[in-house]
């Protein structure tokens, strides 16, 4: 990126890169470079194979590799003393059992990211919340799948009634529930314990929430 490229900014005085501009709003930016060719060579109902030849703007060609995967939520949810639960479940393809957050695709057709997250919350850990708050967004690994990641904070905790609890199945099933103190859990991602990445974004949100971390 050239200063050019953005006139508002101009080059660190003395490392490598630009300078951000003053009164500059700094975030992602939406670009999409030509695609020339395209083709799919495995599809299924969880997630499709893409393989794009990709025009460079300097002229040449990338060959890039993209899992279609459908969006998801994820929850950050806290008992009036401020713990948080955190999910304890067994993920094949990194061989460990992750400490993570409940959450769960955005699977059915038009449904809101705010009742996905109401209905994995019931069918996770059998909660129903009274209130919810968006905590940040994150695109789970954009190098390879175009997955993203809405987070929110639940809180006004009630548990589901015994006739509307979903039975799990698979590694569901062997899931186990732990309440943790809040600060405890922001410890275990910042030493390494915790490293689903939903879990890191939205514990750090919270706790910087928790704060009174200014948004924009």
């Amino acid at each position: 990126m050239s200063a050019a490229a953005d006139p508002g900014r101009v080059p660190h005085p003395g490392l490598p890169g630009l300078l951000l501009a003053e009164g500059e709003r700094f975030g992602d930016r939406a670009e999409s470079w030509p695609v020339r060719a395209s083709r799919t060579p495995y599809a299924s109902s969880f997630v499709d194979v893409v393989l794009d030849e990709v025009a460079t703007p300097e002229g040449g060609a990338i060959h890039r590799t993209t899992v279609r995967h459908a969006d998801a939520v994820g929850i950050v949810v806290q008992d009036d003393e401020g713990r948080v639960l955190l999910l304890e479940q067994y993920r094949h393809p990194v061989r460990h059992r992750l400490v993570e957050l409940p959450a769960g695709l955005l699977d059915i057709e038009g449904e809101a990211p705010r009742d996905a997250a109401a209905r994995e919350l019931a069918e996770e850990a059998d909660l129903v919340a009274s209130s919810w708050e968006s905590l940040v967004t994150l695109r789970s690994s954009p190098g390879f799948t175009d997955e993203r990641v809405e987070v929110f904070l639940a809180r006004g905790l009630e548990p589901v009634s015994d006739d509307a609890r979903t039975e799990r199945l698979d590694e569901e099933a062997d899931m186990t529930a732990v309440w943790v103190p809040l600060e405890e859990a922001v410890a275990a991602v910042l030493d390494g314990r915790i490293t689903n990445s939903l879990a890191v974004a939205g514990l750090l949100a919270c706790f910087v929430s928790a704060r009174g971390g200014a948004r924009a």
